[in-house]
C-alpha cells in the first residue's frame, strides 16, 4: 500500500504522507516512496511549486519506532545488495535504512529550483519536524505542534534539525529545544521565527492552496536564483556533508543502551532509565 500520495492542481505539486495509522511515521518503504515524490516534483518543469504535508491531523513523526523495534523487514533492508549479504539488525542499521532516503529527500528539495513549502496541520516531531525545517518557507495552523523529541528515546537530531535549528532560532534557543524538550505551539513558533505564517485550522487546505498558487505564479526561476544564493549564504551547500554526520551519529547512537532503554519505556509508556551509556 503506498503511503505517500502526489497530485498536482496547475502548476502546484502536493505531496501528502498518508499513514494514519503510524502517526505518518516513516518506515523504509515510506521513506522510499517519499524520496521519489520529491525527486519527481522537484524536477518536473511544469511543476512551478510544491507543498509537502500530512494526513488526519499529523503532519510526520519521523522514523517509525515500532518498524525499528521490530527489526525491520527483511525485504526492506537487502536493498543495498539483495542477497549478496545480511544484514545486521542493530536498531542502528535499521535507523540508517531509513534515514538514507529521508536525507536524500531533504537534499533534493534544498537543491530543488522552486519552493517548497511545509504545510503543517498538527504534530511535527523528531524527523518530521527536521523534514519541515528543510523546506523554504513552513505554514502550519493554529492547532498544530513542534517538538524535538529525539531526546525522549535517547537519540541524536537528525533530518537536518540539527543543521536548521541553530540557523533559525539561535544556538541558545536550539539548545534548549534539544534538552528540555519542549513542545511549541503555533503561536509560540511563529514568534521564535520557526514558522512564517499561521493560519485558523478551518481554513488551512484553502490557504495552503493559495500559497502554493501564489508562488507557482511568480518568478520561480528568479526564486530558484535567490534560493541557491541564500543557501550558499547560510553555508546550506553544506548541508549533504552534515546530513551524513547526522545519520552517522544516529545511526551509532541508536546501539547504545541508553536507546534500547528509551524504545522500550516508549512503547512501555513510562519514564526511561537513562544511565548515560
Amino acid at each position: 500500500m503506498m503511503h505517500v500520495q502526489v497530485d498536482r492542481i496547475g502548476a502546484v505539486g502536493f505531496i501528502t504522507i498518508d499513514r494514519k495509522e503510524r502517526f505518518n511515521s516513516l518506515d523504509v518503504r515510506t521513506a522510499q516512496d517519499l524520496r521519489a515524490a520529491g525527486l519527481r516534483l522537484a524536477r518536473e518543469g511544469e511543476v512551478r511549486a510544491v507543498v509537502l504535508r500530512g494526513s488526519h491531523g499529523v503532519f510526520c513523526s519521523g522514523a517509525d519506532l515500532k518498524y525499528i523495534r521490530t527489526g525491520g523487514a527483511e525485504a526492506d533492508l537487502g536493498y543495498l545488495a539483495p542477497g549478496a549479504r545480511e544484514v545486521p539488525k542493530g536498531y542502528g542499521e535499521v535507523f540508517k535504512q531509513i534515514l538514507e532516503y529521508i536525507h536524500s529527500t531533504i537534499s533534493e528539495i534544498r537543491r530543488a529550483p522552486k519552493p517548497f513549502v511545509a504545510a503543517v496541520d498538527g504534530v511535527a516531531a523528531a524527523g518530521g519536524l527536521g523534514i519541515a525545517l528543510a523546506c523554504d518557507l513552513l505554514v502550519c495552523s493554529d492547532r498544530s505542534t513542534f517538538e524535538w523529541a529525539y531526546g525522549k528515546s535517547a537519540l541524536t537530531g537528525a533530518e537536518s534539525s540539527t543543521f536548521f535549528l541553530p540557523r533559525l532560532l539561535g544556538l541558545r534557543r536550539a539548545l534548549g529545544m534539544a534538552f528540555l524538550n519542549p513542545r511549541l505551539d503555533a503561536a509560540q513558533a511563529l514568534e521564535w521565527g520557526l514558522v512564517n505564517q499561521v493560519f485558523p485550522t478551518a481554513r488551512f487546505e484553502e490557504e495552503v492552496a493559495t500559497l502554493g498558487q501564489r508562488l507557482a505564479e511568480g518568478p520561480t526561476r528568479s526564486f530558484g536564483v535567490t534560493k541557491h544564493l541564500m543557501n550558499q549564504a547560510t553555508m546550506g551547500d553544506r548541508l549533504d556533508v552534515h546530513l551524513d554526520r547526522e545519520l552517522d551519529e544516529l545511526s551509532r547512537i541508536a546501539d547504545t543502551a541508553d536507546f534500547a532503554e528509551g524504545i522500550e519505556a516508549f512503547f512501555a509508556r513510562r519514564a526511561p532509565r537513562f544511565e548515560g551509556k
